[in-house]
């Protein structure tokens, strides 16, 4: 008989979180901690999310998104997680960027930023501490009318040179564009800028370990390999979810799942007004990615002069549209030296990210699609090598993954890396308005980015549940 992966599971619970992304474990910890009854339901063998990783032979572990974050995890971390967790997240120091326009390395901090911008790229000293400012005095409820291009254009017009500085890496970071609100700019531009860029020491799969531990202490019933199928919203409010065919009831209902497919798919979209479904169905979608993972002979070594993340791009200029591109001019490269993994074998490791549409990838026939992934490694490799010599005689494992491998892993819409653009925060917000214990947490772009964003949400939301189940219980 196949496993039952439901097995011993109580037949209600106070929440039910659906999706054990980061918004959806870091929000089931805390509901957890409090004393509620939480079961966590994930789809995949594996918990994390896009916070994940694989193994290939040869002690080789490759992270999908372990590149870099903003200071800001490290208190999100001590309050949320654990102190262990708070204290192995350590500064990336050496951040390259190499294009037409400069080649310069850089601790991507405030400061050094400042010294960059006034000694290199001879701007104005009032004009960058101005910027400064600006950026970190913004918040979620500012205007949205002002683009990031006519944020740059007031501040540094004509610098196009400096609008790639400023830009590439948030590109990279949630992949906010020059079209969009300058806000989901400004906000996670001032997160990285506050200390630089992090990551976690011990790789993705110690990270998840130890938050697996964590959730388990404070109670947290985990189920992989459970699969929702619907949510019961009836009259107005939360029942149950159907999971791998059985009904399990809930006080609350917490969908760590995309936002559209929390709505459409798992809800229904007869359970909300028409208005809600109509700005629903304008929430956008962010663009997915394409990756190239490269693994080093055991004895092969990389100079950590290398760099830790190299933004490297021949376009002249930089464009939205060059950065989607199947016809790649822009590539960031994330170094992975035997340090990131103190724990394991000494391996060497470059996982190359570029921004992809999905539909570039998504109906190609299927010779067709391995023919473009094995395309893509090797336009990768031959990148590759101004960086790292003679790399195809040095590496011993190379493969791709694009936005279908994401679609089919975490079950994405459209393999979207980042969730939806900015305008899904307020149809977010909005759900327990329209369906009263059901919550929605995740990457809605505004809100910061990746990693630390995703978090942050699922604090803000898992407190909002427990406030709702205790006035429920007073009344």
């Amino acid at each position: 008989m196949p496993r039952d992966f439901l097995q011993n599971a109580r037949d209600r619970y106070d929440v039910i979180v659906v999706g054990a992304g980061l918004a959806g474990l870091t929000a089931a910890n805390i509901l957890g901690r409090a004393g509620r009854s939480v079961l966590l339901l994930e789809q995949h063998y594996k918990l994390g999310g896009m916070a994940t990783w694989f193994k290939r032979p040869g002690g080789h572990i490759f992270d999908i998104s372990l590149h870099g974050f903003p200071y800001g995890m490290v208190k999100s971390c001590r309050r949320y997680w654990t102190a262990e967790i708070a204290d192995s997240i350590v500064q990336l120091k050496n951040i390259r960027f190499d294009n037409p326009m400069f080649s310069i390395t850089t601790t991507f901090n405030r400061e050094d930023f400042t010294k960059l911008l006034i000694d290199d790229f001879r701007v104005d000293a009032q004009a960058v501490n101005d910027f400064f400012d600006t950026a970190r005095g913004m918040n979620f409820y500012d205007d949205q009318g002002t683009t990031t291009r006519e944020l740059f254009d007031r501040f540094f017009p004509g610098r196009e040179d400096v609008i790639r500085l400023l830009m590439e890496p948030i590109t990279y970071a949630n992949g906010s564009t020059l079209e969009d609100p300058a806000i989901s700019y400004g906000i996670v531009f001032s997160n990285f800028m506050s200390k630089g860029v992090f990551t976690f020491q011990g790789g993705t799969d110690r990270l998840i370990h130890l938050m697996e531990e964590e959730l388990k202490r404070n109670g947290v019933d985990i189920r992989i390999n459970a699969n929702v199928e619907h949510i019961d919203c009836r009259g107005g409010r939360v029942h149950s979810v159907t999971v791998n065919g059985r009904t399990i009831a809930a006080g609350a209902v917490l969908s760590n799942s995309n936002l559209k497919q929390t709505i459409f798919n798992l809800a229904g979209e007869e359970y909300f007004d028409k208005k809600f479904i109509d700005e629903a169905r304008a929430v956008r979608l962010n663009n997915s990615s394409t990756q190239v993972y490269m693994a080093l002979k055991p004895d092969e070594q990389i100079d950590e002069s290398t760099g830790d993340l190299l933004f490297s791009s021949t376009a002249p200029l930089f464009r939205t549209e060059l950065l989607l591109s199947r016809d790649i001019t822009s590539r960031t490269y994330s170094f992975y030296y035997p340090r990131t993994r103190p724990q394991g074998r000494p391996r060497c490791l470059i996982v190359s990210s570029t921004n992809a549409r999905y539909e570039d990838w998504a109906d190609l026939p299927e010779d067709q699609y391995e023919a473009s992934k094995r395309d893509l490694c090797e336009t990768t490799l031959d990148a590759l090598d101004k960086y790292v010599p003679n790399i195809r005689q040095r590496v011993d494992h190379v493969e791709a993954s694009t936005p279908r491998t994401f679609q089919h892993y975490t079950q994405h819409l459209a393999g979207a890396s980042f969730g939806t653009k900015f305008e899904g925060l307020a149809v977010s917000r909005a759900i327990p308005q329209q369906v009263k214990g059901l919550y929605h947490a995740g990457s809605v772009g505004i809100i910061m980015s990746g990693w630390l964003g995703a978090m942050n949400y699922g604090v803000i939301v898992a407190n909002e549940v427990d406030n709702a189940l205790m006035a429920t219980a007073r009344s």
